[in-house]
């Protein structure tokens, strides 16, 4: 079978409309984008004496007053061209994620997570406490396969210097990362940051998957999607923005970051999620307690057995605490739960 043609098609209007006029039904494997706010961002540096000497003029906010109507025809469209199993994750910030919120829960697309992105140098204040997040809402389209590479960036038995896993704490639902400051340079008024755009491209797509952004902006997604072999869509009205960050794109070579970002490794045991069968269980109970006799720590045998038996660490510990040992000296600390598997 032919492998369809890598796309890098970009458009200079409005989404909704664009996405009528270029994009087919069942079209796009994901959707990451990041609209408008309707927080008068276009006035934002007059009240947070921002300097944006090298910022391109030409933003394009939305007016309060017709924010639920936006999102519910440009989430619409988003809807109509993703593919069965296809992926959304938008962007947002709280004032008036309510109006997104809604506009989703008017589609068939599904929520698979509500992830918090903390950031740094929030907006100070007095009166309050610092806003220093968004929100990043990740749904699906159902009636296919959905995409989630588990082990993208880290495989399962990967530690930090605390001996935690990292596969574990990249897939918890907070997630801390830096903006991206480039002093001297010209960029768009809000950017998303690279690792941030790598985590979600690498976690919910394949190579030459069709990556859409109804809001381009500085065209960050669109960039990081042609550097990791996708092909990339999108819409920008600005028409300052839209011809610096086309231009930018045109020079970056597909494929040219996938080497230099974090790729794990699938390894989960070969008989992880099997039944135990009963011969394999009374294998374990004497080979745990040959291990015992043989004076290994507690941590050692699990790891000894996860190889030997072809299991998870928490099968084993799971499957140790459920049996019944002759005598309170077979066995000499009962396993309890940890998060490293020890």
């Amino acid at each position: 079978m032919k492998e369809a043609a890598m796309r890098y098609e970009f458009y200079n209007q409005d989404c909704i409309l664009g996405a009528k006029e270029h994009l087919e039904d069942d079209s796009v494997d994901l959707i990451i984008t990041d609209p408008p706010f309707a927080i008068e961002g276009d006035k934002l540096h007059k009240h947070y004496n921002r300097k944006e000497t090298f910022v391109i003029d030409g933003y394009v906010e939305i007016a309060r007053e017709e924010y639920a109507d936006f999102s519910k025809l440009w989430i619409t469209e988003a809807e109509r061209v993703l593919r069965p199993g296809g992926a959304l994750a938008v962007v947002s910030g709280y004032s008036n994620l309510i109006d997104i919120l809604n506009a989703l829960r008017g589609t068939t697309l599904k929520e698979i997570n509500h992830i918090i992105w903390k950031y740094n140098f929030g907006v100070s204040t007095k009166s309050k406490f610092v806003s220093s997040h968004y929100h990043i809402l990740y749904y699906f389209k159902p009636g296919g396969q959905r995409t989630f590479n588990t082990f993208a960036r880290f495989g399962s038995r990967e530690r930090n210097g605390n001996n935690r896993s990292l596969l574990y704490q990249d897939l918890e639902d907070v997630w801390i990362i830096n903006r991206e400051y480039k002093p001297g340079e010209i960029k768009n008024k809000n950017e998303l940051p690279s690792a941030l755009l790598i985590k979600l491209i690498q976690y919910l797509s394949k190579p030459r998957d069709v990556i859409c952004d109804f809001f381009l902006g500085g065209f960050s997604t669109a960039k990081i999607a042609k550097g990791l072999g996708r092909s990339a869509i999108g819409f920008e009205i600005n028409k300052i923005s839209f011809d610096h960050h086309y231009k930018e794109v045109e020079t970056i070579r597909v494929n040219e970051i996938a080497g230099d970002v974090k790729v794990g490794t699938d390894d989960t045991p070969l008989k992880a999620g099997e039944p135990w069968r009963e011969g394999e269980l009374n294998q374990l109970k004497d080979r745990y307690l040959e291990l015992y006799q043989q004076g290994r720590t507690k941590k050692e045998s699990i790891q000894t057995l996860s190889s030997e038996f072809e299991r998870g660490p928490w099968a084993i510990i799971k499957r140790l605490n459920s049996m019944k040992f002759r005598n309170k000296s077979d066995i000499p600390l009962q396993f309890y739960f940890s998060d490293d598997g020890a």
